[in-house]
């Protein structure tokens, strides 16, 4: 069988064979021999970063540690600088795999990852996708994405997309419209398994009900649904299951780590315990018991070219008090909603999509530290940001020009620069709110 997704990988630097032998490895590790592991991966990962990375080592303000409890908490503040200023000794952007985080919590900035650590990432999304019965080379996949919409930009992402076996549906426009014709696609084409934003895959199973049409009955090679980036909640689940005919999983993962916690066949949403440590923290950074809520830290235990040690990623979370070291669960998830914005025109469309106007502005300079976007009317929008310098006149054409392309014309945005920006009380910026 010809691996197209594997042989991608290969040709790109990225070591996936030998990903998947070590993943293999942890996986069967005893619970004695897993904590050993846990606590030698997590020494070696810290005192790399205090030997190489000259960023780290300011932060915990010495090249040495004793106690874990007492490392600092990285937070994506931190990590609004240039990306060359927090790389590891040895790493450029020739050697490494770079990337933007969404911008989400409304605290973009762009990150690196090893090659090593970068297969590890597609070793453990495929090690788990498989417990469903998705395999990347064969299976093929309805993805429910984002996607550039200049030239080369969505040329590259429809060629990964070839590559990966997967067809997109665009899902800056859900109108009534539009969900007809991914309904047609999917009569047309035997695809395996659904995955995306948990938004935009809701808003196709509410036409499905609208239309009194079960997905599986359509489309009957379909087996697996996957939903990510956004909270899913049990009305929206019950929802799918009843309208697609499939089980619903559930993902929860962050481009700048890995996959955070992936739902089993049991149903429970296991966190990854095999290239990051988890931990829930409470105000004063200590650990909670299983079943007390707190906030999530993470530590990326193969990232050699970029620290991500105990690094906050701005939700908050309950462990099951069932959990063990080798296997958490993750009982409860905090945030990672998106507001639909509803347009002039009757264009519907994610929160999301505003990910892909701001990049515009999100620079490897540092200077767009925070944003937020807030629907005040139909046709009106206010963002509110917080940089070193005010936004000028050609940045804000550049943002203008976005918003005509992956929104609609005639739309009125103010921008407004400011100090600080309102949280909610658990410190998380939202960055898109609708009021209409």
């Amino acid at each position: 069988m010809f691996r197209i997704f594997d042989l991608s990988l290969l040709i790109n630097g990225f070591p996936l064979k030998k990903a998947q032998a070590e993943l293999r490895k942890i996986v069967t590790l005893s619970n004695e021999e897993y904590i050993e592991f846990i606590e030698n991966k997590k020494r070696e990962i810290v005192n790399y970063h205090l030997k190489n990375n000259p960023f780290y080592q300011e932060l915990v303000g010495s090249k040495l540690f004793n106690n874990w409890n007492d490392l600092p908490i990285l937070n994506k503040k931190n990590l609004q600088k240039p990306l060359s200023e927090r790389l590891s000794k040895g790493y450029s952007k020739k050697n490494i795999y770079i990337n933007k985080t969404s911008g989400s919590s409304g605290e973009p900035f762009i990150f690196a990852k090893d090659k090593y650590c970068h297969a590890l990432t597609w070793a453990s999304i495929v090690h788990r996708f498989a417990m469903h019965g998705i395999n990347f080379n064969t299976s093929y996949q309805a993805r429910f994405y984002g996607i550039p919409l200049d030239f080369i930009g969505n040329k590259k992402e429809r060629f990964k997309d070839f590559l990966s076996r997967r067809y997109r549906f665009p899902i800056f426009d859900l109108s009534e419209k539009v969900l007809e014709k991914i309904l047609i696609k999917f009569q047309n084409n035997p695809f395996d398994y659904i995955n995306g934003y948990t938004s935009s895959i809701v808003l196709f199973a509410k036409y499905l009900e609208k239309k009194n049409i079960i997905l599986k009955d359509i489309c009957p090679t379909v087996k697996v649904c996957i939903v990510t980036s956004e909270m899913l909640f049990a009305d929206d689940k019950k929802l799918m299951e009843k309208q697609f005919g499939i089980p619903i999983v559930n993902e929860y993962g962050a481009s700048e780590l890995d996959l955070i916690a992936f739902e089993n066949q049991n149903g429970e949403w296991q966190v990854n315990a095999e290239t990051l440590f988890v931990e829930i923290l409470d105000e004063n950074n200590n650990p909670v018991p299983n079943g007390i809520s707190g906030r999530i830290v993470i530590t990326s235990l193969f990232n050699k070219a970029h620290p991500f040690i105990r690094y906050e990623i701005g939700d908050t979370g309950v462990l099951d008090e069932k959990s063990t070291l080798k296997k958490p669960i993750l009982k409860t998830l905090v945030g990672r909603t998106n507001d639909i914005t509803v347009l002039p025109s009757g264009k519907i469309t994610p929160g999301l999509t505003f990910y892909y106007i701001t990049k515009s502005i999100i620079e490897d300079d540092g200077n767009v530290k925070e944003f937020t976007i807030k629907q005040t009317k139909i046709d009106s929008f206010e963002v509110e940001y917080v940089s070193e310098m005010e936004l000028n006149g050609e940045q804000i054409q550049k943002i203008n020009v976005a918003i005509e392309l992956y929104l609609e014309s005639n739309l009125k945005f103010t921008f407004t620069r400011k100090l600080t920006l309102n949280r909610s009380n658990r410190g998380k910026l939202k960055q898109f709110k609708s009021m209409v």
